[in-house]
C-alpha cells in the first residue's frame, strides 16, 4: 500500500501523506509512467474525479450506488458503547438465553470481557478488490465466475477511524471513485463526487464494516438482544444463527417522505467450534411511495459478508480478510432487474486506543446545516 505521494514540483520537497493509502495495482493503472500516475493521483486527491482508468466499470451514476451499498452501508440499529457485554439470563426465553450464551462465548473468543472493555478507539487501513455484474432480469441467476470474467477487478483502499459506535469516519477510494462517510454522534452522513452531501434519517448508526470482524465489542453489543433461530453450516463450520428484526418504530424513523422501509433483518453466524463470527448478513426492503395512479416500486438489498483470517492484535482477535457480496433488486412498475457487486477486502494495519483522536476528527462537512433535510430526497439504495 502506498502512503506517500512524491513532490514532483520540488526535488527536495517533502512528500505528501495520502488521506487514503492505495494499492500498488491501483497506482499502476493511473498512467503510463510514474509522473503521470502521481499527477492523476494528485488530481484525485483534489477531487478532480477522472474515472477514465475504470474501463470495465459502468457509468458513475450506475457504479456509485453499488459502491456505497457494499463499501459503506449502515446497520439498522443503534449500538450502545457503555454496555458491560453481558446480560442476566433469568426471565428470558430459551431462544434469548441461548443467544446471550453464544454472545458470551464470542466475547471470550475475541479476547475476553476485560480486553474488550478496555477499547476506547480504533484505526484500520485496508484494501479492496471489486467486481460488478451486468444488469440482469429479476429471475436470472447471477454467476459469480461470469462476473469475474466480465472485466478486470477494480481495486482501492480505505481508512477507518472510530471512537465509539456513534463517532466514526470512513474514507474509501476505488479506481478514481471516492466515498466519504461518518457520524459525529448526532447524525450519520456520506458524500461522494456524484452526491456532495447526504444526511441519513434517524439517530446515528454504526458502519456495517465494523461488524465484519473489526469491532468485537460493538458486535457483541449488537447481538445481545438477538434470538437464536437455528444452525447452519458455513464453509464446513457448524454455526449458530442469531437473528435481529428491526422494530417498526425504528424503520419509520429512518424512512423519508418518498420511501418506506418495510423491513431490515440482521443475521450473525457464530462458529460452534471457535465461537467466532464467520458470516454477517442483512436484508432490507424499501418501498417507494407511489405517485398517484402508478404502481409501487420496491428495492431490496441483500448483503452477505464472509469473515476470515482472525489474528490477535493487542489481545483482541480481529478478522483480517473476507468477502462481501451485495445484491440489489428492483421490482414493480414493469421494471424488474438486479445488480451485484462483490468485494474482497483485507486489513493491512489496525490499532486501538489512538492517542489524540479528538471530536474534531469526526466533524460532519460544513454542508450539514443547509443539507439537514437531504435524506428526504435520497435514493433508497444509498447509505441509509
Amino acid at each position: 500500500m502506498r502512503k506517500l505521494c512524491p513532490n514532483f514540483d520540488k526535488v527536495d520537497g517533502l512528500e505528501t501523506v495520502l488521506e487514503v493509502p492505495i494499492p500498488e495495482e491501483m497506482l499502476t493503472g493511473m498512467g503510463t509512467n510514474g509522473f503521470n500516475r502521481w499527477r492523476n493521483l494528485r488530481n484525485l486527491m483534489n477531487a478532480a474525479q477522472d474515472n477514465s482508468n475504470s474501463s470495465s466499470l459502468p457509468s458513475n451514476n450506475e457504479f456509485m450506488p453499488l459502491l456505497k451499498l457494499v463499501g459503506a452501508p449502515l446497520v439498522p440499529l443503534q449500538v450502545q458503547s457503555d454496555h458491560t457485554l453481558t446480560r442476566p439470563l433469568r426471565d428470558c426465553s430459551i431462544k434469548d438465553s441461548t443467544a446471550k450464551y453464544i454472545v458470551q462465548q464470542y466475547v471470550a473468543a475475541t479476547g475476553g470481557l476485560a480486553a474488550l472493555n478496555s477499547l476506547k478507539s480504533m484505526y484500520a487501513m485496508g484494501q479492496v478488490r471489486m467486481h460488478v455484474s451486468e444488469q440482469l432480469r429479476q429471475n436470472d441467476d447471477i454467476d459469480i465466475e461470469s462476473v469475474h470474467e466480465r472485466g478486470k477487478a477494480e481495486v482501492g483502499g480505505f481508512v477507518l477511524w472510530q471512537k465509539n459506535p456513534d463517532l466514526w469516519c470512513l474514507e474509501l477510494v476505488v479506481s478514481g471513485f471516492k466515498v466519504s462517510a461518518g457520524s459525529d454522534g448526532k447524525v450519520a452522513w456520506n458524500q461522494s463526487s456524484s452526491q456532495p452531501f447526504h444526511a441519513n434519517k434517524g439517530p446515528p448508526r454504526p458502519l456495517r464494516r465494523f461488524f465484519q470482524g473489526l469491532d468485537p465489542r460493538c458486535t457483541a453489543n449488537l447481538f445481545l438482544d438477538a434470538e437464536c433461530v437455528g444452525e447452519n453450516t458455513i464453509n464446513n463450520e457448524v454455526c449458530f444463527m442469531l437473528k435481529l428484526q428491526t422494530d417498526q418504530h425504528i424503520l419509520q424513523a429512518q424512512s423519508t417522505s418518498h420511501t418506506e422501509i418495510v423491513m431490515h433483518t440482521v443475521l450473525g453466524y457464530f462458529s460452534q467450534r471457535t465461537g467466532l463470527l464467520v458470516k454477517f448478513e442483512d436484508t432490507k426492503l424499501v418501498k417507494m411511495k407511489p405517485v398517484k395512479g402508478k404502481e409501487s416500486v420496491f428495492w431490496e438489498t441483500s448483503i452477505e459478508s464472509m469473515i476470515e483470517d482472525y489474528k490477535y492484535i493487542d489481545g483482541i482477535n480481529i478478522a483480517h480478510s473476507g468477502k462481501t457480496i451485495a445484491t440489489l433488486y428492483r421490482y414493480g412498475a414493469a421494471h424488474n432487474h438486479k445488480r451485484m457487486i462483490e468485494e474482497h477486502w483485507s486489513i493491512e494495519e489496525i490499532d486501538f486506543n489512538i492517542f489524540g483522536l479528538s471530536m474534531d476528527c469526526f466533524l460532519a462537512p460544513s454542508d450539514l446545516e443547509k443539507e439537514q433535510d437531504g435524506a428526504e430526497n435520497a435514493a433508497p439504495v444509498g447509505m441509509s
